[in-house]
């Protein structure tokens, strides 16, 4: 929902609850309005929670109120609804509370029990993170995705744009602008949904993508240490730390996100009145920047660096069943940030060799992610899921996977693995065929990168899979993948789980 659609929403919310005059009170917790209203028959529930952007209502008689869930954009909202009421319906200290109460970690009586119920609840809610800390940007993320596939095939493919221009360097910076700095993008909006401080967040990503850290992280001088095959390319305060690229990347920032709330509020707790505007953000941001640099990064690129011995390793065993595995499995590793240390084997191998069977194969995974988002969109009869799915597969296809991925296909997770399926299948195909890969671009748009000088079919190969892909992912989504009705399951999945939001 875009900042101009707030008003009217304002508005219809408060006609369903009977108007102006029927409204005592109004304040807010981190996902809902809550009404306190003279007459609660008077809310008509069912108009209201047809409305776009609510994603349902509740009268609580305990607490007498009447409760409408809207989600991240409730402060948006609440300042309309005040807008329109005026002040005297504020209640600043008991917003407060119930912004305080309902803000800690998801939980009451909806926290499953057991083992794995616990395990599914965590992923779950984790995955429900990483997805709404990058709806924001999510049109940003496509439409960047879209510009830079279009460079490739202007450049690459059909010659009109000379890679040494000019021309080149700023259309490609204004396609890489928005990764490079998402760490940035995706701090602010995580702190938003997270009741982080957002510009101290941001502050956060803008120490990990600094040109400084940047430099470092390129740093791999056999000079350095190494750690389980990991090289130590800085030292902190005399320890001896790995700096990785974090350009692209989500899961530290997310995690920095989650953070600097208690951080900062416990610093806002201790520290005097006088001292707290100045010393409470130095201290988040040195404590939060210090745990990121030292355990967050080190600890996730070690798995990944593990994750990629594995996956050379698979590959050179045998390239069907690394196929099958990769084109099933690789796009998880990509909802985590851990397929960065992939990223060096394949740059190694297209610099010795000239081509990378590995990245021939992990191709087929974007392919997959794409056509899954086509399916949401060719079944889907809501018009924002299918503009949203449009533009993702679009994105898919040039070779940017993360707005299919984060805007639609795990939002309704059954797409992203019946996607995957596609992809492990696809990926057997290429490995069957020993499909190899001359080139970085991927998916639809990186055809150009499978013409081989020694295998003439080796295109056709490609052609072959990528196609299977496509259809077996898009059949997959389409009958068992989404239907209409998970949009609202989404939303309500979301209410009961992820905001500890029921009750208090």
């Amino acid at each position: 929902m875009t900042k101009q659609d707030y008003d009217a929403l304002a508005k219809d919310i408060i006609t369903n609850v009977g108007g102006k005059e029927n409204v005592d009170k109004v304040i807010h917790c981190i996902t809902r309005l809550r009404f306190y209203l003279k007459d609660e028959k008077k809310a008509d529930s069912a108009a209201i929670s047809d409305l776009d952007g609510v994603a349902g209502s509740v009268y609580n008689s305990q607490l007498g109120q009447y409760q409408v869930v809207i989600g991240q954009a409730v402060e948006d909202v609440y300042d309309k609804v005040i807008d329109q009421l005026g002040d005297d319906v504020v209640d600043a200290e008991a917003t407060e509370a119930a912004v305080e109460a309902t803000g800690g970690a998801a939980g009451g009586s909806n926290k499953p029990k057991g083992f794995f119920g616990t395990i599914k609840y965590g992923f779950q809610l984790l995955i429900g993170t990483i997805t709404g800390s990058m709806m924001p940007v999510i049109g940003l993320l496509a439409a960047s995705g879209i510009l830079k596939g279009f460079l490739t095939l202007f450049t690459f493919n059909l010659g009109w744009i000379d890679e040494s221009s000019t021309t080149y360097q700023i259309i490609n910076t204004m396609g890489d602008s928005t990764f490079y700095f998402l760490p940035i993008l995706v701090g602010y909006t995580a702190a938003k949904q997270l009741k982080s401080d957002p510009i101290i967040v941001a502050a956060i990503a803008g120490v990990l993508v600094h040109p400084t850290m940047v430099d470092l992280g390129a740093k791999t001088s056999k000079n350095f240490t190494e750690f389980l095959g990991v090289t130590m390319n800085a030292t902190f305060l005399g320890l001896p730390i790995h700096i990785p690229s974090y350009t692209y990347s989500i899961f530290p920032i997310i995690f920095a996100a989650w953070l600097a709330r208690p951080v900062g509020n416990w610093f806002k707790k201790v520290l005097p009145l006088s001292l707290r505007s100045i010393f409470q953000p130095l201290f988040t941001l040195f404590i939060v920047s210090m745990v990121v640099l030292v355990v967050v990064g080190p600890v996730i690129t070690l798995i990944s660096s593990g994750l990629a011995a594995f996956i050379n390793w698979i590959v050179t065993l045998n390239q069907a069943i690394a196929g099958l595995l990769i084109g099933g499995l690789y796009q998880v590793l990509v909802i985590f940030g851990l397929h960065w240390m992939i990223v060096p084997l394949i740059s190694n191998d297209i610099a010795q060799t000239g081509h990378s069977v590995l990245n021939g194969l992990i191709n087929f995974t974007m392919i997959a992610q794409g056509a899954g988002a086509l399916a949401v969109w060719a079944k889907s009869k809501i018009t924002n899921i299918k503009s949203l799915a449009l533009a993702g597969a679009l994105s898919g296809f040039a070779g940017v996977t993360e707005p299919a991925m984060y805007g639609i296909n795990l939002k309704y997770g059954r797409v992203f693995w019946m996607a995957n399926i596609g992809g492990a299948v696809g990926g057997l195909i290429a490995g069957l065929f020993k499909v190899d890969m001359f080139g970085f671009t991927g998916s639809w748009i990186g055809f150009p990168s499978f013409f081989s000088k020694t295998d003439p079919n080796n295109i056709w190969y490609f052609v072959i899979a990528g196609v299977v892909t496509t259809v077996v992912s898009f059949v997959a989504v389409y009958f068992w993948g989404f239907k209409d009705s998970d949009v609202q399951a989404a939303k309500e999945a979301e209410q009961k789980n992820v905001f500890k939001d029921a009750v208090q």
